[in-house]
């Protein structure tokens, strides 16, 4: 068979890879349903187009492995007689029904035609035609694809058949690779520069491959497989506006900031994640560090918490603070390592499943190049349908915020700095600077029992301000820490202590602060 040979004949190990999956998928579902009940939904586009092929060559392979006769083998090397359904609308490209139509004649495809919605035609078509598996082209990143696995049943409300997705994880570069290696056509839009084609009311030619003839001085595009980032393959569809307000998706993807903002300063939480700063091998410097930071654009810090490598303490510790007003940091725990579980505890604590990111996955690509060898990149994997990425020139690669959790991946000071700065100045940062908190310490030899009755008096004086107290030995001075946002405050809270023991108190300074 013409496609299994050229797969197998390639240089490429990813190609190959996401290949023998999807095949086995295919030739999995030929196993589990009988022919007759199995359809395949074809609509032109560059995903159900290797779709069909990976039919094509799962179907003959299914074939082989079943040990049939040479004889029938023949009749299966280009052909995979499926019951094809088509939705054929008006407002798509006279070029994608033209392809449609030819194809299933080249490949001798049993083309069903509905022209009418997706739903209704399906229901009718199933009524007609008892379906139990119904082959997709979806791809993790098209609307749809949230919460779908390689094989899903259909949603509530829907007719019952099993969606069998076998290219679910594939990227756009997967899909081009393919094509070109299997060296099969396509819909000659996509060398007109469309990536990614809906119908003609939302659908141009992406932007991204536009170049202007110098001689002309006209507009033309490069065809889609040069699209150098998978990540902008929908750069030339139209956005259609979420029927939920803005408003509304700031506070469910984020902290309520308005309703912080009333109590005079946002709030934040820290999630430290390992053993080892549990065990005592390590101090946990990046957490003072980020409570600095905070502080100093006027965040409280309301929380901070160690949890173990285990996938359930951090989801525990995620599902507590979630459902708060606090943005929350999470660090450590995050990479290739088999204690890295920390995407996999955000996940669950917002019961989603973790999915390959292509925009992730370009980042990492480019970052390791072929040092991970495995069959997919394991780092690539985020929480479907809550990741968000932010970006900035400064990172190789961005930054990661799954609902009010924002993912960093520093291991030390140096790094929780950059990472800072680059969070600050990120485009849709989920950063509000505030006017900061000033810190004020004093020092004293002054025993508990003397200082009690003149700071708790204290604080009831000076309700805006924040006095906590502390010793680094028994016998060692009381340092007396003022914090606030009014400058004057502070100063005169501390000035009234001072005064009121005549030169028991000094000024201290913490190194680093």
């Amino acid at each position: 068979m013409e496609i299994d040979e050229a797969i197998r004949a390639s240089s490429d190990r990813r190609l190959q890879t996401k290949y023998n999956n999807a095949a086995y998928i295919i030739q999995r579902a030929f196993a589990l349903y009988e022919f007759e009940q199995v359809a395949f939904s074809f609509n032109g586009g560059k995903d159900s187009t290797v779709l069909l092929h990976l039919l094509r060559a799962g179907y003959f392979l299914y074939k082989k492995n079943a040990h049939h006769p040479k004889g029938s083998q023949k009749d299966h090397v280009l052909n995979c007689p499926m019951r094809t359904i088509y939705f054929e609308s008006p407002s798509a490209f006279p070029e994608i029904n033209s392809f449609t139509y030819e194809t299933a004649s080249i490949y001798d495809l049993q083309l069903e035609v509905i022209c009418s919605d997706f739903k209704s035609g399906l229901e009718a078509l199933l009524e007609q035609k008892p379906t139990k598996a119904i082959f997709l082209g979806t791809r993790i990143g098209d609307p749809n694809a949230v919460g779908q696995e390689q094989f899903s049943p259909s949603s509530i409300g829907w007719p019952p058949f099993m969606r069998v997705n076998p290219i679910l994880d594939w990227s756009y570069r997967d899909v081009w690779a393919f094509i070109s290696t299997s060296k099969v056509q396509y819909c000659s839009l996509y060398d007109k520069g469309y990536t990614s084609i809906g119908s003609i009311y939302d659908t141009v030619p992406n932007p991204l491959l536009c170049t202007i003839d110098s001689l002309s001085n006209t507009e033309k595009f490069k065809p889609a497989y040069l699209l150098s980032d998978g990540r902008l393959e929908r750069a030339g569809r139209a956005r259609k506006r979420n029927q939920v307000s803005e408003a509304s998706i700031d506070i469910s993807n984020g902290p309520n900031i308005i309703r912080s903002q009333q109590n005079g300063a946002l709030m934040a939480s820290i999630i430290a994640v390992g053993d080892e700063i549990l065990f005592g091998n390590i101090e946990d410097e990046i957490a003072g560090t980020l409570c600095r930071k905070l502080h100093a654009i006027g965040w409280h810090v309301s929380h901070k918490a160690v949890v173990r490598n285990e996938i359930d303490s951090v989801a525990e510790e995620v599902e507590n603070r979630k459902s708060t007003d606090d943005l929350v940091f999470l660090f450590g725990g995050v990479g290739p390592l088999h204690l890295d579980v920390s995407m996999a505890g955000v996940a669950k604590a917002f019961g989603t499943r973790l999915a390959p990111d292509e925009e992730f996955e370009e980042y990492l690509r480019h970052l390791i190049g072929n040092h991970c060898t495995g069959d997919r990149n394991e780092m690539a994997l985020l929480p479907e349908g809550i990741t968000e990425l932010l970006h900035h020139e400064m990172l190789s690669v961005p930054l990661i915020k799954c609902g009010n959790v924002v993912i960093l991946s520093a291991t030390n000071a140096y790094e929780v700095e950059k990472q800072w700065n680059c969070l600050l100045e990120s485009a849709n940062t989920p950063l509000v600077q505030l006017a900061p908190f000033f810190s004020k310490h004093l020092s004293t030899m002054l025993s508990d029992v003397e200082l009690s009755e003149t700071l708790s008096r204290l604080c009831l004086d000076f309700p805006d301000l924040n006095l906590s107290c502390h010793r680094k030995a028994r016998t060692g001075p009381l340092i007396i820490n003022f914090t606030g946002k009014d400058h004057t405050r502070v100063e005169l809270a501390a000035k009234v202590l001072s005064q009121k023991y005549h030169g028991a108190f000094s000024e201290f300074n913490f190194e680093g602060v």
